[in-house]
């Protein structure tokens, strides 16, 4: 029995010795880097590349903008509701005016139909208000736009790397993988870089989309709070 045990024994560590010699002496493969990779994409590369910098450069910008205190700078709302106390309403309006904001525009176009009356203040700042609110949905579609370009470039590189490997196929006798592999590699490289892109500004496009609703359902109801002291005061 012990025979038994230690000839079993002695063949599995012959078989890991020839196994770590085989192993060992394989020719290690060589696995391109990404900057290779990316050579390899061609022309739908570039632009995947230049639909990538844009998006970039939009997700910083929202980064920055999309703020509370970008669109309605505390310091002018707190002016313009105290010129609005004191009943100096063109003041208001041109503080209004030369702040810019989307809460100042929901009040300076508010304060400019005081004379008409409280119901039709509040009829212009709505307007106002869905006037600002589509402007700023439409600079975030702006990622959704690329956002859904993007997987359409990768298929057309997809569709531009097999043509380049049926070309290599039919220019060579006996085409071998290597010899075809750089069209694999254009095929499926841009479509993984269009997916790529494609998730990434998809998701911060709904991502922004939603603090945008967010944000303007908020400044909604703030600048109908500055305004409620006109309410029934007749104001001129």
């Amino acid at each position: 029995m012990k025979h038994r045990f230690r000839s079993f024994a002695l063949a599995a560590v012959a078989v890991v010795l020839v196994c770590g010699v085989a192993f060992a002496q394989e020719p290690e493969t060589h696995k391109k880097s990404v900057l290779e990779l990316f050579k390899s994409t061609g022309l739908v590369g570039w632009l995947l590349l230049g639909v990538s910098c844009g998006g970039t450069a939009l997700l910083i910008e929202h980064f920055v903008n999309l703020k509370l205190e970008k669109l309605a700078p505390a310091a002018s709302i707190e002016e313009i509701q105290r010129l609005i106390d004191a009943g100096e309403y063109d003041e208001a309006i041109a503080v209004a005016d030369e702040d810019g904001g989307y809460m100042a525009r929901l009040l300076g176009a508010a304060l400019r139909l005081r004379h008409a009356g409280y119901e039709h203040m509040l009829g212009a700042l709505e307007m106002a208000a869905a006037e600002e609110t589509f402007k700023l949905n439409a600079h975030i579609s702006y990622l959704s736009l690329l956002g859904n370009v993007a997987p359409l470039l990768g298929l057309l590189g997809t569709v531009t790397g097999m043509i380049s490997s049926f070309q290599v196929i039919e220019s060579l006798a006996a085409p071998t993988p290597k010899d075809l592999a750089v069209g694999v590699y254009e095929s499926l490289v841009n479509t993984t870089m269009g997916l790529f892109i494609a998730i990434l500004f998809l998701v911060f496009y709904f991502i922004f989309k939603n603090k945008v609703t967010k944000m303007c359902l908020q400044m909604n109801l703030e600048a109908v709070d500055v305004l409620k002291p006109l309410a029934g005061s007749g104001a001129h």
